[in-house]
């Protein structure tokens, strides 16, 4: 996450991988110059790749006994120079059979193999999800449900001091559970709630998505959902964080970073640090959705977190300015805002649909620009569009003309997004990379993705798939970036477990940050590639904090976009 300034420790730099780091670096004959959607295709959905080749050459689909099953010619396309790259595109969409593939184009080889199958990223899907499951604390994470990545209980949370910020400064604070945020061992409330809004979003629309059993977590075949499972561990901590008041605690953290440790050698002090009006708003707006979501399934926790979203509410109205900057001698992640628009619109739509009482519907009606796309901070600015979502997903009792309004917004942005990717050289929507760019993406994405349930128009479905071949490999720098998935995933992750634990593969399911062309982290140790353009400034280092950490953030619209595109595609 982009305040986060690594001081404590000495980073250890990595020589990066000479596979495809750069595109400079690839040879005819690599499978470096096939990007591809490393996972694979739905039979029924569209199938692009880029090839470092000239326009016109012949490509050919082979299957896994060497036969031709489709041919075309590859085609030139936008050519912004945005990736710094000469390329061609290869569209086989027309080709609908299912099984193990590789493409081919003369004097270059082949890729590596992909699939063209049903239900092709039920398993990263799956796994997207469960990469939660190993950011949990306060729990051993057990062989049986975490493999080579067990490890031992840590972060018991149940000592905390109160850091003078958070208005208390006697005694001790229990704050068990939740997840590791990021790369480092501590938790926030505004980052949370948001990573939760965003999945209890593809638990209403898609309730059959992740089932019971789906995970081998603790908690499957309990009779729920393991993604509502997964989802109540960070809510039932969330409930942790209010205060008497009802305002909501900013984050647990350490004074500074920990080391590269493992989770249960990191053992210094923890404490409840700072108030907040962005965090208590996040807070309401999840908590509020998180009733209607598990109404059905256990009660009692829904009526908590309905009693707890409306005392965050009215602490707002108290205290509507309270911004959080990380005090004196806390140096951790600060996830700072001072424009609360958007997290008051999310808070006041979902209990809004929740409650349907009046008194929330000015707020949502005050925005002039409901839906809007930025890049860079989503945490910042994304909020209100999850407001915007819900409303429309149930519009039960809005007036006609706002009704009219969300939908005219929502469209308007999203063909928006169809116009910069027409435009762009891998048929993404984003033209700068921050810290976190693959999260931009997938924001687009999710954008798009709602502009498709609302209207149903193909294009909006076929840009959320361009999209999530671009994260799984279609870009510039021929990763896939989510750890253990594709060809060619990262392996050096910014990640604090993954760095410490003797174990060649990373800890699996998380989305790396992806390019950032600011490169934050280079005095830090962190080596891009020579000459790399902006859609290349990527390092699968461990040292690459500004382009290889991990983050709920990040792995959260991933969740929600593999989602949408089992529900939607077949």
């Amino acid at each position: 996450m982009n305040t986060k300034w690594h001081l404590l420790w000495a980073l250890v730099i990595y020589v990066i991988q000479p596979q495809f780091a750069c595109a400079q670096s690839a040879e005819p004959g690599e499978t470096g110059r096939f990007r591809i959607n490393q996972i694979g295709y739905y039979p029924k959905g569209e199938k692009k790749a880029v090839i470092l080749a000239n326009p016109g050459q012949k490509f050919s689909v082979i299957d896994e006994s060497q036969r031709v099953v489709f041919q075309g010619n590859l085609s030139t396309g936008p050519m912004s120079r945005l990736s710094g790259e000469k390329l061609s595109y290869a569209d086989f969409t027309d080709f609908t059979g299912s099984g193990t593939f590789r493409l081919s184009v003369e004097d270059l080889d082949y890729s590596a193999p992909f699939q063209i199958a049903g239900e092709v990223f039920e398993p990263a899907l799956k796994a997207a999800v469960k990469g939660f499951y190993y950011l949990r604390m306060s729990t051993p994470l057990l062989a049986q449900n975490a493999g080579q990545w067990s490890r031992p209980m840590a972060h018991p949370d149940t000592a905390l001091l109160f850091d003078p910020s958070s208005g208390h400064h006697e005694g001790f604070y229990s704050s068990p559970g939740g997840w590791y945020d990021a790369g480092d061992y501590n938790k926030y409330t505004l980052n949370g709630a948001f990573s939760v809004g965003i999945m209890l979003a593809l638990a209403e629309e898609y309730p059959r998505a992740l089932p019971d059993g789906s995970l081998n977590i603790p908690e499957s075949n309990n009779g729920e959902s393991d993604l509502l499972d997964e989802l109540r561990y960070e809510l039932q901590w969330l409930l942790t964080m209010q205060d008497a008041d009802g305002g909501c605690f900013h984050k647990i953290t350490t004074k500074k970073f920990e080391g590269f440790v493992m989770p249960h050698q990191a053992l210094n002090q923890r404490y409840v640090v700072g108030k907040g009006t962005a965090a208590t708003l996040n807070f309401a707006a999840c908590m509020a959705q998180a009733y209607r979501v598990y109404q059905s399934v256990n009660p009692d926790f829904a009526a908590h977190c309905l009693v707890a979203a409306r005392n965050a509410w009215d602490w707002d109205r108290r205290h509507p300015d309270v911004v959080f900057r990380n005090p004196a001698g806390i140096s951790t992640g600060e996830y700072g805002d001072r424009d609360f628009t958007d997290e008051r619109q999310w808070a006041a739509a979902e209990l809004w649909i929740t409650t349907h009482d009046p008194q929330f519907l000015a707020y949502i009606e005050a925005r002039k620009t409901p839906i809007e796309f930025r890049v860079g901070s989503n945490w910042q600015w994304f909020a209100g569009n999850l407001g915007i979502f819900s409303l429309l997903r149930h519009p039960g009792g809005l007036p006609e003309s706002l009704r009219s309004k969300l939908e005219h917004s929502l469209t308007r942005v999203a063909d928006d997004l169809l116009l910069s990717m027409d435009s762009l050289d891998y048929r993404q929507p984003v033209r700068t990379f921050h810290w976190g760019s693959n999260s931009d993406e997938l924001d687009a994405a999710m954008i798009l993705a709602q502009a498709y349930r609302l209207n149903g128009n193909k294009s909006y479905l076929d840009a959320v798939g361009e999209i999530n071949d671009y994260i799984f490999g279609k870009n510039a720098t021929g990763y896939s970036f989510l750890t253990g998935y594709g060809s060619h995933p990262p392996m050096h992750i910014h990640h604090r477990q993954s760095g410490s634990d003797s174990i060649k593969d990373p800890v699996p399911g998380l989305l790396a940050g992806g390019p950032n062309q600011f490169k934050q982290d280079v005095r830090s140790g962190a080596v891009y590639p020579d000459k790399a353009s902006p859609m290349q400034c990527y390092a699968d280092q461990q040292a690459s904090y500004a382009s290889n950490e991990i983050c709920l953030n990040w792995n959260a619209p991933l969740v929600y976009v593999l989602g949408f595109l089992e529900a939607s595609v077949r």
